[in-house]
């Protein structure tokens, strides 16, 4: 028994070594002890040091990995060895998948020989993955899940926010598109709606979607009459909400023609609270929201409440996803092309050693890569990302129809490309890269697509009473 103890001792002080080796650390080890044991007397001892001393020589390797990444310099993998990589990731899961311990962790151990974050896109978004990966081994009571599954915070991911919407499509053809079918249904209520426009933004993300159409509402004014545009934007804290609200005022100010009204409410208040102005066009914007749902009765109970409020116009943006999202192994491999194509895609725009392409893919691509594998600990029920053909069949069950996007909805989409493409400091030969811009039908719906790989999907759809 004294060797178990002795055991249990070595390894919860390498535990925390892998964590950090300060002075100020090591002082906390013996209050944590009592902590450790007591959740580790819970196990069978042989097999939980087992298991987790082999945990903690990946860490090790993991830390190591992270520790050269910030010295050394970025790196490309030789021709063929990116394929390697891809398949130790799918051994790797699919021995995830079969409970096959060792042979999980041997993968990953020669994955995080091989992979970087200063890499190319094949090691960089392996990385992110294989730390998924990782944290699906462990249990959620585990520090060293709450190690690997570390949320950025509010300020890191504000920034990668700022940073990838600057320097990629993705965000701008979202807002964009979804801006011209709100601006397109106001205008053909124009002669009854008495200028008033009020949007619901179920997640505000900072507002940034917002100003374009302010400005696009002012230019296409077809009276001299002011028009009047409240937006009720849901967020997640206060202090988001104020700050959203203090950039969004302060942007419709300079428009003489536009009153400008914010009302901020926090995610999770009801529908029913909200009110209605007589005879104003009513839009409800769904972008990124739906996926972020705990459950499907949720899904459900949003749509029913957006429903009862008999909106002229309901836009969701959302990313393209898998068919089968409670499956393990097709969510694994649909989530590697999606982010394959994503972290692709970040090398058109920005340079292979830029510290903010690092800050997005740690703090927003990398954190969904992990939270997609791992959406069952989080108590979070549906997959990040699903195909537009189920939202299809949840809308049309819940009482929607879709709305054909215009063909001026589809050109400024293409036209987005085009500005792009003679901005970035990337693309030097004024093309478009990789980026395209797909068209499906029912309902007509656009895509932005890399390489023939659609990441995201936008569609506006009406209530059918």
């Amino acid at each position: 028994m004294g060797d178990i103890v002795d055991q249990e001792e070595e390894l919860l002080c390498l535990r925390l070594a892998i964590v950090t080796n300060s002075c100020c650390e090591r002082k906390k080890i013996k209050k944590r002890k009592r902590k450790e044991l007591a959740f580790i007397n819970t196990w069978d001892l042989n097999e939980s040091n087992y298991c987790e001393g082999k945990i903690f020589r990946l860490l090790e390797l993991r830390e190591s990995m992270l520790k050269i990444d910030v010295k050394k310099k970025a790196s490309v993998v030789e021709d063929g060895k990116g394929l390697h990589l891809i398949h130790s990731l799918l051994i790797s899961a699919t021995a995830v998948d079969e409970n096959s311990f060792d042979s999980a962790v041997e993968n990953l151990h020669e994955l995080y020989q091989n992979v970087s974050l200063l890499g190319d896109s094949v090691q960089r978004v392996a990385a992110y993955f294989a730390d998924g990966l990782i944290a699906r081994l462990l249990t959620r009571n585990s520090p060293f899940y709450d190690m690997i599954m570390k949320l950025p915070t509010q300020e890191e991911e504000f920034l990668a926010f700022t940073e990838f919407y600057k320097v990629s499509p993705f965000y701008q053809f979202a807002h964009f598109t979804s801006n011209q079918a709100i601006l397109e249904a106001f205008e053909k209520e124009e002669k009854t709606n008495n200028g008033l426009l009020h949007v619901i933004d179920f997640d505000i993300s900072y507002g940034f979607q917002w100003p374009s159409l302010i400005q696009s509402l002012s230019e296409n004014a077809a009276t001299p009459n002011r028009i009047s545009l409240k937006i009720t934007g849901y967020g997640k804290t206060i202090d988001e909400l104020r700050e959203t609200e203090t950039r969004l005022v302060s942007f419709a100010k300079g428009f003489r023609n536009l009153s400008f009204e914010f009302q901020g409410v926090l995610s999770g208040s009801k529908l029913s609270n909200l009110i209605k102005r007589k005879n104003e066009t009513l839009a409800i914007n769904l972008i990124f929201h739906l996926n972020s749902l705990s459950s499907y009765s949720k899904v459900s109970h949003t749509l029913k409440e957006v429903h009862n409020l008999c909106p002229s116009i309901v836009t969701i943006v959302e990313q393209e996803g898998c068919k089968s999202p409670q499956n393990f192994l097709p969510r694994f491999m649909e989530s590697l092309h999606y982010f394959a194509a994503m972290f692709d895609s970040l090398d058109d725009c920005l340079p292979i050693d830029s510290i903010e392409r690092l800050s997005i893919e740690k703090n927003l691509l990398g954190k969904e890569i992990k939270n997609v594998l791992n959406y069952e600990k989080n108590n979070n029920f549906l997959s990040r990302y699903e195909q537009m053909e189920t939202w299809k069949g949840r809308m049309e069950s819940h009482g929607f129809l879709g709305l054909p996007l215009s063909s001026k909805n589809i050109m400024q989409a293409k036209l987005l490309l085009k500005i792009r493409s003679h901005s970035s400091p990337i693309q030097l030969d004024g093309g478009n890269g990789g980026f395209m811009i797909f068209e499906t039908e029912d309902p007509r719906a656009i895509s932005l697509a890399w390489q023939d790989w659609s990441i995201v999907t936008a569609s506006a759809w009406h209530c059918v009473l």
